[in-house]
C-alpha cells in the first residue's frame, strides 16, 4: 500500500521557503477546507523538467482570479519555485501539484480579510495514475448518475476545489461497482468527461470530442488536439448525446495524470484496444512529444 501523504519525507515549497514534508501543515479551522476557497494545477515534470509549467501556472492564476484570490507571488516565482522543488526532491518524473487557498485569518463566507496561502508538493509515484496493467488493456467505465452543472452555477473554467466533489461521488459510484472510472454527462444529457480528464473517441481518421463549455479544457487535451491536428487526422469538438458513442471505434481520456489512456468500455459498448490502433500510437506520439520538449 502507498505510504499516507501525510506521513512522506522530503520538501513541501510553502509561502515562499521550503518546509519538511510533515511539517507543512494547516489549521483545522481554515476557510480552503470549511467552504472549498482553493485552487490546484496538476502538473507532470519528465527527466526533470515541468511539461508546459507556464501555462499550468497561467491557469492557476486564472482560476484564483476566477474565484476572487489574489495570489501574493509573480508567476515567475511560482515557475522557479516549481523547478527548485523538483530539483530538491531530486525528482527525475514525478507529479507536481501547487494549491493555493485561503487560509485561518477569517472564518465564514465573507472573505473581505481572508489571507492568501500558497503551496508546491511533488510527488513521485504516480508514474502512472491508473495501474499499468489497467492502462494497456484499456478501461472500464460506467455513466455516473452525477452531471457536470451549467456554467452559470459553477466556475467551470477555473480548477477550483468545489466542483470537484462532483467528480468524486462519480469515482467512488464507479469503483463501488467494480468499474475505473465514470463517464460524465452534462447538465443538458451531453457526454462531457471522465471524472478528472477529457474524453475522445475514434472512427475511422476521424475524432471526436465534446466542447468544453462547462468543464475544464484540460491541458492535455489542447496538447492532443494540436498533436491530432499535426498528424493530419480530423478532428471535430461537438455536443456528443450518449446514443451516439456506440458507433466509435475507439475511445480514450486525457489528462496530466492520465496522460492518454484507452477506454475499454463504457457500460455496455466496448471498443478496440491493443497495439495496432490509433489510440496506441497516439500514446507513442504523445510520449515521444513530451520527452522531445526537454
Amino acid at each position: 500500500m502507498d505510504k499516507a501523504f501525510d506521513k512522506r519525507e522530503g520538501w513541501i515549497w510553502m509561502n515562499g521557503s521550503f518546509v519538511p514534508w510533515q511539517n507543512a501543515t494547516s489549521h483545522i479551522i481554515t476557510q480552503g477546507l470549511h467552504y472549498a476557497s482553493a485552487v490546484f494545477e496538476g502538473e507532470r515534470a519528465y527527466n526533470g523538467k515541468i511539461f508546459k509549467s507556464e501555462e499550468h501556472t497561467k491557469r492557476l492564476f486564472k482560476s484564483a482570479k476566477i474565484i476572487g484570490m489574489t495570489i501574493p507571488y509573480s508567476e515567475e516565482e511560482i515557475n522557479a519555485a516549481k523547478n527548485n522543488l523538483v530539483a530538491k526532491m531530486n525528482y527525475a518524473d514525478c507529479y507536481v501539484r501547487p494549491v493555493v487557498w485561503r487560509g485561518s485569518q477569517q472564518m465564514g463566507l465573507s472573505t473581505s480579510r481572508a489571507d492568501i496561502n500558497v503551496a508546491i508538493a511533488a510527488w513521485d509515484d504516480w508514474a502512472s495514475y491508473y495501474k499499468l496493467e489497467d492502462k494497456l488493456s484499456g478501461l472500464k467505465l460506467i455513466t455516473s448518475p452525477w452531471k457536470r452543472p451549467a456554467p452559470d452555477t459553477a466556475p467551470y473554467e477555473a480548477k477550483a476545489s468545489g466542483p470537484y466533489i462532483i467528480c468524486t461521488m462519480s469515482k467512488e459510484y464507479a469503483e463501488k461497482k467494480g468499474y475505473h472510472d465514470a463517464l460524465m454527462l452534462d447538465y443538458r444529457g451531453y457526454v462531457a468527461e471522465g471524472t478528472g480528464a477529457n474524453i475522445f473517441f475514434i472512427k475511422g481518421n476521424n475524432i471526436h470530442t465534446p466542447i468544453p463549455d462547462c468543464f475544464l479544457n484540460g491541458i492535455t487535451r489542447q496538447t492532443v488536439i494540436e498533436l491530432v491536428r499535426d498528424k493530419g487526422l480530423n478532428l471535430t469538438e461537438r455536443h456528443i448525446l450518449p446514443d451516439e458513442i456506440n458507433g466509435y471505434e475507439e475511445a480514450f481520456l486525457t489528462g496530466t495524470a492520465a496522460e492518454i489512456t484507452p477506454i475499454k468500455s463504457i457500460d455496455a459498448i466496448t471498443y478496440n484496444t491493443g497495439n495496432n490502433t490509433a489510440t496506441y500510437k497516439l500514446m507513442n506520439d504523445f510520449t515521444n512529444l513530451v520527452k522531445s520538449s526537454l
